[in-house]
Parts: structure tokens; C-alpha cells; sequence
């Protein structure tokens, strides 16, 4: 397959379990950092995002998550780029994810991909979108409804915004509050992301200190 010469795309495209595979191996092999996907029959590999927008908000989103769970004494497990999957089926990599209260601290620790197949998906699932909004709030929505998240939340790099959805019945549908973090109001951390244009993350983190208290 022609595809296959090509083993970062940045569109969906159709492939077989083995060829996903394949094309993975290659692009670790050329060690390429890549995010990997694939669901009902269609692959894609990302490009990891270096740059400074995409990095900022990925460390002040996990930041913020970490430091309100202590302070609501809630345990939490946060994996940055961790691969979840069913083999054959499907595979997702979010930015982030996290197991949170009674799922916190499940996971072996010499897990290297997470087997849907044997272990539970993550309570929280969250995509940074720097270029990639339109597919983090649709196809991949769809696959992580389909993994059984029980939240997923987009971050758009552009406009500060967070798009969160919870998963009920198979669907999805968007919340404003957090379910599995209680009383986490989204807009504060939409706050949170536009004050980092402004200033540094240590002034940022003393602020949502100041919400939360």
C-alpha cells in the first residue's frame, strides 16, 4: 500500500490492523514522535506538537487537574501520552489522561500500552488541539465514547476554550462542571489557559489557589 511509504499522515486513512502496525513500528524505528490512532478500520498518525502554545497549555491543564484533586483530597493517576488498546479494533493516545478516586493506582506500573481488552479505560481522556480542533471534537470523540471514558475534554490552543463531554449510554454529551473531578467549573480553567498568555505558570497556579481555596 502506498500508504505505507508514508508513515506519518495527519488524515485519517484507511488500513488494516497489520498496516497500522506496521506504520507505527516504522515511525518508531525513525524515531519520529507520533501520535498513534485507529478506529474502524481507518489509522492516523500525528505529528507530536513542539511548540511553545500546544506545551504551555498541556503543562497548565495537568498542573491545574493535579493541584485541584490535592486539594480536594481526591486521588488521581495522570499519564501524559499514554497508548490505550484493543487489539484489532482500535488504539487512542491522548495528550492526557487520568484515573481518578477508586481507579487511581490500577494500573501496573510496568504497563507499557494500556489493553483495553484486561484493564479499564481512563475516567478522564483530554486532547491539547493546536491545529487539529475538528477531528479532536469529532472522530476522536467518537472513539473515546467508544472506549468508555467517562469524560473527554478538547482544548483549543486558538481561543483558550475547553469543549468537555460526558460519556452516558454509548453517547456524549457536553457538561460545564466536571463529573469525575466534583466541582470543577470549566471556566476557571479556561481562565486558567488565558492568563498564561500573560504571564508564568507559577502566577497562574497561585490564582486557581485563590479560586479554590
Amino acid at each position: 500500500m502506498n500508504m505505507l511509504a508514508q508513515t506519518v499522515t495527519d488524515t485519517w486513512t484507511d488500513a488494516t490492523w497489520e498496516n497500522f502496525q506496521i506504520a507505527v513500528d516504522r515511525a518508531t524505528k525513525q524515531e519520529r514522535k507520533t501520535k498513534a490512532y485507529y478506529y474502524n478500520g481507518w489509522m492516523k498518525l500525528e505529528m507530536s506538537p513542539v511548540g511553545n502554545p500546544h506545551a504551555r497549555d498541556h503543562f497548565i491543564i495537568s498542573s491545574a487537574i493535579s493541584f485541584y484533586a490535592t486539594l480536594r483530597q481526591i486521588a488521581i493517576d495522570g499519564l501524559d501520552n499514554c497508548s490505550y488498546r484493543k487489539t484489532g479494533n482500535l488504539e487512542v493516545q491522548p495528550d492526557l489522561s487520568f484515573y481518578i478516586s477508586d481507579n487511581a493506582g490500577t494500573l501496573s506500573w510496568d504497563t507499557r500500552i494500556v489493553d483495553l481488552d484486561r484493564d479499564r479505560a481512563p475516567d478522564l481522556a483530554i486532547e491539547i488541539a493546536d491545529g487539529t480542533l475538528s477531528d479532536d471534537r469529532g472522530q476522536k470523540r467518537l472513539l473515546y465514547e467508544e472506549i468508555g471514558v467517562a469524560e473527554y475534554w478538547v482544548v483549543d490552543v486558538e481561543t483558550s476554550e475547553i469543549t468537555a463531554f460526558e460519556t452516558i449510554e454509548g453517547g456524549s454529551r457536553k457538561i460545564c462542571v466536571s463529573q469525575v473531578l466534583p466541582g470543577l467549573e470549566l471556566n476557571v480553567l479556561e481562565s486558567a489557559l488565558k492568563r498564561c498568555r500573560q504571564t508564568n505558570h507559577a502566577r497562574v497556579m497561585a490564582w486557581l489557589l485563590q479560586q479554590w481555596q
